[in-house]
């Protein structure tokens, strides 16, 4: 197998805020006088042993209070782009959480601003990429999301989609179906966290009410044939999170992850970290992990990273930048067999 951290990629399915490690959470508080209840960085990371989504969302708030200031967002930004591409990532659509802030208080402008700062500054030294997505959250009222799109709009976010994520079981996408329509209308893409928690009808509901360009995790399409053959049948992407899905026991453990049955139905499937920082794993680590658990040949690998590429946003330019160096580690990982 050759380097993975070699094999450009593209992250489609990251939330900033989930790459907040446990030493930037130290450090942003001391910088900011807030005391926090764990002595150290190991103290913090201790804690993320997780029995469900739930259990992950109630720390993942509650590190967030260390970000304030525009400065705060431009570090935790840059941080990711720098460990990204260690990894082989030359872009990311990233996903922010809006609503997070706006209830802490914290300036639209500041948010957007500083995650502006932190990728402008990682293009500026290593030519890394970002575009964000503004996901509203499904466990808060539709009406709160759509005054999130407003006030987006009213700092001229640079935003090149939404989505929709937090707590699936017992929040449908139904209810947000105005303000995706008006996001289209805004010119924006639309992507929705569907079929991790819930099943086959939380996908059918992002499809039908939303109107979806992609789908974040998708892996419940396993559980109803005529739902995955349509997915496969309209080349519908699916942002899956291997390691994100062993942590919160959407998946008992690697080895039961329906990645191979996707793939062999030939769904359009993607490879994604989620949230790192928690998830323990970047996008190089669930290259590595699935490669290692189910046999992934360097063929498989590419068409992977080429899969992110082609269900991206990014312009067909940049596209096909990124696919010829892909096929050129491919080239390369051939050669070095014989």
């Amino acid at each position: 197998m050759s380097r993975i951290h070699e094999l450009p990629k593209v992250e489609l399915h990251v939330h900033i805020e989930g790459t907040l490690e446990p030493d930037l959470v130290l450090e942003l508080a001391a910088d900011a006088g807030i005391t926090l209840p764990y002595p150290d960085a190991e103290a913090l990371r201790g804690r993320y042993v997780f029995a469900d989504l739930q259990s992950f969302l109630d720390i993942y708030y509650e590190n967030l209070d260390v970000l304030r200031r525009r400065h705060d967002f431009a570090r935790l930004a840059y941080e990711y782009a720098v460990r990204a591409l260690a990894g082989g990532v030359v872009h990311a659509e990233v996903f922010f959480d809006p609503q997070a802030h706006r209830s802490r208080g914290v300036p639209m402008a500041d948010v957007v601003g500083g995650l502006v700062d932190g990728f402008a500054r990682a293009r500026t030294e290593f030519g890394f990429t970002a575009d964000l997505i503004a996901c509203f959250l499904r466990d808060r009222p539709a009406a709160e999301a759509a005054e999130t799109l407003d006030e987006l709009v009213a700092v001229d976010a640079p935003i090149i989609g939404v989505g929709l994520d937090s707590a699936e079981v017992g929040n449908p996408a139904s209810p947000f179906a105005d303000v995706f329509a008006r996001a289209a209308d805004l010119g924006l893409r639309r992507v929705a966290h569907a079929g991790e928690e819930a099943g086959p009808e939380s996908i059918r509901g992002a499809i039908d009410h939303l109107g979806v360009d992609r789908i974040d995790h998708g892996i419940r399409s396993v559980d109803d044939p005529d739902l995955l053959a349509e997915l496969v049948a309209t080349r519908m992407p699916l942002t899956v999170c291997p390691l994100s899905n062993v942590c919160l026991q959407a998946v008992s453990d690697l080895a039961s992850h329906p990645l191979p049955d996707l793939l062999s139905a030939g769904a359009h499937v993607t490879l994604n970290s989620d949230d790192p920082a928690y998830f323990g794993g970047y996008l190089d680590d669930n290259f590595t992990a699935v490669a290692e658990q189910f046999g992934l040949d360097d063929e498989t690998l590419a068409r992977l990273a080429r899969n992110s590429v082609v269900a991206s946003f990014l312009p067909a330019s940049r596209q096909r930048e990124i696919i010829d160096r892909i096929d050129g580690w491919q080239a390369a990982s051939t050669e070095s067999r014989w």
